[in-house]
């Protein structure tokens, strides 16, 4: 009985448990609604299906869920993805639409180098703030959450920039091998920042950085170095997302791409288990946290809910997830179950013993 009681509590103590059950019920909640929900079809060599549109528009947020799992492994955090989401798929955008053919490979090509080339130009920026300087993380990225907007919307000079280009259109909503595209590029980022990370000692040394900046630099790490390339990667795992977002919709706002996406990420990081005070990082667990948020607001909308309260469900959804979670949470709330209450005789109610 105590063996399978060990086992319970192991199987409920680990860090995907509660994410992936509180993921569970919002299906069964969304099928309930709309019995049809879990039905995936191929239709012209292409999956269709509820399923398939989550996952697919999770993607944006899981390439930037991966970059702040690095960051914020390192003790930093990066409140800049959703500007420099925004600047890239701005220039991305805006050298397609000064094009006489827009649907050209090359120039999409060109068009997609030249964003990535100013995001990592970004990441930089902020590298040299954080690692460099020894600026603050939240206020160095919060110094190009600000400017980053406004660089995007001088990119597009104030307006919307709408292309019409079939290639581009891909990135976000074209497929390869019956899945969308979205997928299998957010499949592959994860892949490749899994094995860096965890095939090779990158991932042991990030997690010492944040750990322990000053032993890991006693130790002969280039503790700033770390820092600052995490910084780089995040830039560029958001400016993929941004591609995504402005191909999905074939135009560029500088006020409503990626608009919020850093703090999604940042839940989504957290629910998945990596601690904002840095160290240990999980990469599955971010992307489970993820899936949970684009399920839990494709939710909304389909419920019919006002999209002006999708914040405060999300909100709800994702303290109660982190509380569940949270080992300090769970064993107070043991303790209060099994302290036992032993009952307490009122003073004054012995008996008096009367001398025969």
């Amino acid at each position: 009985m105590s063996t399978a009681r060990a086992r319970l509590a192991g199987v409920t103590g680990h860090r995907l448990f509660w994410p992936l059950v509180v993921l569970l019920l919002l299906l069964v909640a969304n099928v309930i609604y709309r019995p049809s929900f879990l039905s995936v079809e191929l239709k012209n060599g292409h999956l269709y299906g509820s399923l398939v549109d989550i996952v697919r528009l999770s993607a944006p947020l899981i390439l930037v869920a991966l970059g702040m799992s690095l960051v914020i492994a390192t003790g930093g955090i990066d409140l800049s993805v959703g500007a420099v989401a925004a600047v890239s798929g701005a220039v991305a955008c805006l050298y397609i639409s000064k094009q006489p053919d827009q649907n050209s490979l090359a120039v999409v090509l060109t068009a997609v180098a030249l964003g990535f080339g100013v995001a990592l130009l970004l990441g930089v920026w902020n590298g040299i703030l954080v690692a460099g300087i020894g600026i603050q993380p939240i206020i160095a990225t919060l110094i190009l959450m600000v400017a980053g907007r406004g660089l995007a919307q001088l990119i597009a000079e104030g307006q919307i920039i709408t292309i019409n280009s079939d290639p581009y259109k891909v990135i976000g909503v074209g497929h390869l091998l019956t899945l969308p595209f979205a997928i299998v590029i957010a499949l592959a980022v994860t892949l490749l920042v899994a094995v860096l990370t965890r095939r090779t000692a990158l991932g042991m040394i990030i997690e010492s950085v944040g750990g322990n900046a000053e032993a890991s630099r006693l130790a002969g790490i280039r503790s700033r170095r770390i820092t600052f390339l995490v910084y780089v990667v995040s830039a560029a795992c958001a400016a993929i997302a941004g591609f995504m977002m402005t191909a999905n919709v074939s135009s560029a706002d500088g006020n409503a791409v990626g608009l919020w996406v850093e703090l999604d990420a940042i839940l989504a990081v957290v629910i998945g288990g990596t601690a904002l005070a840095g160290g240990r990082f999980y990469l599955g667990g971010s992307v489970i946290g993820a899936l949970l948020i684009q399920t839990l607001t494709t939710s909304v909308y389909a419920m019919n809910i006002d999209p002006q309260t999708s914040l405060l469900f999300k909100a709800v959804v994702v303290i109660v997830v982190c509380l569940i979670q949270a080992p300090a949470f769970r064993a107070r709330f043991r303790r209060r179950r099994s302290v036992p209450v032993t009952p307490v005789e009122p003073v004054g109610t012995e008996k008096e013993q009367v001398p025969a």
